[in-house]
């Protein structure tokens, strides 16, 4: 049986991990947390990009082997992944064998096909980008932030015949219309497409960059890093074995809208297709984090977020919820310390750590730890039983749909639904009357169910958090839906021993805001 595979782009070794790459793994995490609760057999892969003439640069500046920098670096990636509970199962670097091998035979077998071939080439070059780039990309005259400078570069190099495939590319396109998602996104690469596009440069000469994969045809040369990059996707899971085909071809791709056009969306189709190698299924190109006032983060304005920093003060489960709550699948979005908070309060503190607190209190001091059953339901319990069940109908449809924070919208109605009832019923008060025995029984089992069912809801979103609720509530953690009705799940059960889901912060001048 053929896994659902799942990729997201690999992060470039030349700097610090930033709040995209963070989103890009919570939101790669959280598809495939919700297809496996679906009973989904799945492969998740991420990793690092290690090549190329600005890691070889920085290297040389640090006085370092360009080895040694990456090693560094992948050990940064890899502790946001740790913090952050990203449950990959694969995490591939370019520098290892596996992936050097695989780039090179399909090198060797292009050039056997004659797809590739060397010839002169005089152009403008980004260092910033690593690639030759048209005069065409200029935006109001200006390169955009992402080519920076550009210098004329005239040299001999191989070529891949991209451009022999330009009208397979669009009739492919024209005929799988959800190929790229969000739709506006396919259709730029359409209005891409409609430019003659020119053949790639697949090599740099060692006389300026030596840190890469060899040309296995020619020892002058080693591949240009985005050839090299976008191979990871079958390189790391066997690409040329006979279980290939157990993961590829890839179910979707998760990346950034930056990287869309034309590495992924042009580049790559056009090379699995010349070498004979079946496309992935999908590409999900997401948006942009932007900072107060909609201003591009970059580190010449300061404005850039540390996730760590977010992570370490608030937790790893809230700057999970604050990234997949705020931003709308595939467009930008703002990120603001003032924004933060206020979800975080609002939502996670009061909304959900406060219904469990008070949950659980209830139900130590009247009905002796333990979960009473509910008895015959009257129109109070039946309308918070029936947001229950249409809210577990629209959460799944959503998660299945990538509308994460729809998802999440619908879970806080809930949530929000289950503390209006708690006021209306006011187990307090009822726990003075003793004629109101059944009353209260009802209540506290009633509230109970709800936010069971909200915390299974949220597992991909918030896995650690999901889990304590459920442990709090005197339940085992959960793996998928099959127990996602409302029900007597808690009839008898013993509440756990109370934390404080999500604590006042005292910030203290550790952040500053945006």
């Amino acid at each position: 049986m053929k896994n659902f595979y799942l990729t997201t782009a690999i992060d470039y070794a030349n700097g610090s991990p930033h709040i995209g790459h963070a989103y890009e793994k919570v939101l790669a995490d959280a598809i495939i947390r919700s297809r496996r609760m679906e009973g989904v057999n799945c492969h998740f892969l991420t990793g690092l990009d290690e090549h190329g003439q600005k890691v070889q640069e920085t290297a040389t500046q640090r006085g370092m082997a360009p080895q040694d920098l990456c090693d560094l670096v992948a050990q940064d990636f890899q502790k946001l992944c740790s913090r952050l509970s990203i449950a990959y199962d694969d995490y591939v670097r370019t520098t290892q064998l596996r992936h050097r091998t695989v780039v090179q035979s399909m090198l060797l077998r292009l050039h056997a096909a004659g797809e590739i071939y060397k010839a002169p080439y005089r152009g403008l070059y980004s260092t910033r980008a690593e690639r030759f780039v048209l005069e065409r990309e200029r935006v109001d005259g200006k390169w955009p932030d992402d080519i920076g400078d550009v210098v004329e570069l005239e040299e001999e190099n191989y070529f891949f015949k991209l451009s022999r495939y330009q009208g397979w590319l669009v009739e492919f396109l024209q005929k799988n219309v959800n190929f790229i998602i969000p739709s506006f996104r396919q259709r730029q690469v359409v209005e891409f497409l409609k430019e003659p596009l020119n053949d790639l440069c697949i090599s740099r000469p060692k006389a300026r960059l030596r840190w890469g994969i060899e040309l296995p045809f020619d020892a002058g040369y080693v591949t240009y890093v985005w050839f090299d990059a976008l191979v990871n996707y079958i390189s790391a899971v066997g690409y040329g074995r006979e279980d290939f085909f157990r993961n590829w071809p890839a179910d979707l791709h998760v990346i950034g809208k930056d990287i869309l056009v034309p590495a992924h969306a042009v580049y790559w189709p056009i090379i699995l297709h010349a070498a004979g190698v079946e496309l992935p299924k999908q590409i999900l190109a997401h948006g942009w984090w932007l900072a107060k006032g909609g201003e591009k983060m970059s580190k010449s304005l300061g404005n850039v977020v540390k996730p760590l920093d977010y992570i370490d003060l608030y937790g790893p489960d809230a700057f999970r919820y604050f990234v997949l709550r705020e931003m709308a699948v595939g467009q930008d979005s703002n990120f603001s310390h003032e924004l933060f908070t206020a979800r975080y309060q609002g939502d996670l503190a009061n909304d959900l750590g406060n219904l469990l607190s008070r949950l659980v209190h209830m139900v130590r001091c009247y009905a002796d730890g333990r979960f009473p059953t509910a008895w015959p339901a009257g129109p109070e319990e039946l309308q918070l039983q029936n947001r229950a069940t249409e809210t577990i109908r629209l959460v799944r449809a959503f998660y299945q749909s990538l509308e994460f924070s729809s998802a999440l919208g619908e879970i806080f109605s809930l949530l929000q639904e289950t503390n209006r009832y708690a006021e209306r019923r006011a187990p307090w008060k009822l726990a003075k009357r003793a004629s109101c025995e059944r009353e209260l029984e009802t209540a506290l089992a009633s509230m109970g169910e709800a936010l069971r069912i909200a915390a299974i809801l949220l597992t991909p979103a918030i896995p650690t958090a999901a889990q304590e609720i459920l442990r709090q509530l005197g339940l085992p953690a959960v793996s998928n839906w099959l127990d996602l009705a409302w029900s007597n799940a808690l009839d008898g059960k013993v509440v756990g021993e109370g934390t404080i889901l999500f604590p006042r912060v005292e910030e203290a001048g550790a952040l500053s805001p945006l």
